[in-house]
């Protein structure tokens, strides 16, 4: 009889306090799961890249996850996502070279790029040679080491695509007004991650750290994706405490517990 007292005991007393506890780890739970998601549906938007001209940083076919940014945001480095209607009528990606005032050129010594005088280290380019050496006619991928140097306007930015060979970028309008950079204002978002059919996040280029105005900062994806799985962890925390409890109950009434 006393035995059966201080289950009952338990029960309504610390097995009480255990169906708030797990209600409110429900709660906060999906209160987390659900604002991680809308913070990430007004942060980010998706967009696929149809192209290969940003390999091998993006496959033709990706889903990104872009940032809505404003163009006075962009840093150096970045992946950016444009509409410029003198390119296309439809949205490019394109990684940011130089900015307002800067002086980009092709090719140094050992056919690197240089912004201001330095050397870029481009770990992330593609700089496989086409068949001829040729520079391309305008609207065409310009060729690998084809000559120039642009000093980009304030306010614009000079844009390249990761694989050199099969981009149709800045270079292939010098001839026009502004030397092929396009205005701030056409970038609309600035990609942070692959998001489908792998899983990545784009790192920043250190090459670009020393000069002025250095990198840009990750968005707030990574903690976007922790408030999201800490959010799932706690529901699910919760929601397996009463069955977990009812469980436990039965294995000790089977050992014997009167």
């Amino acid at each position: 009889m006393g035995g059966t007292q201080a289950i009952r005991s338990g029960k309504d007393g610390h097995g009480g306090l255990g169906n708030v506890l797990s209600g409110i780890a429900v709660a906060v739970g999906f209160a987390l799961f659900l604002g991680g998601f809308v913070w990430g549906a007004l942060v980010y938007r998706p967009y696929t890249v149809p192209t290969d001209s940003m390999m091998p940083t993006v496959l033709p076919g990706d889903r990104v996850l872009a940032e809505r940014i404003d163009g006075r945001e962009v840093r150096r480095g970045d992946v950016v996502i444009f509409t410029d209607s003198m390119w296309s009528d439809l949205p490019m990606v394109k990684r940011v070279v130089g900015v307002g005032g800067d002086t980009v050129k092709c090719c140094g010594a050992g056919g690197e790029l240089s912004v201001n005088g330095t050397a870029l280290d481009e770990p992330y380019a593609d700089h496989t040679k086409p068949d001829s050496g040729l520079a391309m006619p305008p609207g065409q991928a310009a060729a690998p080491g084809t000559p120039f140097e642009v000093t980009v306007p304030e306010g614009n930015l000079f844009l390249l695509g990761d694989r050199r060979a099969a981009s149709v970028d800045s270079r292939a309008h010098l001839q026009e007004a502004g030397q092929g950079t396009v205005p701030r204002s056409t970038v609309s978002a600035r990609v942070d991650a692959v998001a489908w059919p792998s899983m990545a996040m784009l790192e920043r280029p250190r090459t670009y750290e020393a000069l002025p105005g250095g990198t840009s900062r990750p968005g707030p994806l990574r903690l976007q994706v922790v408030i999201v799985a800490a959010g799932a962890v706690l529901v699910l925390l919760g929601a397996a405490y009463g069955p977990l409890v009812r469980v436990l109950g039965r294995g000790r009434r089977r050992a014997g517990v009167q």
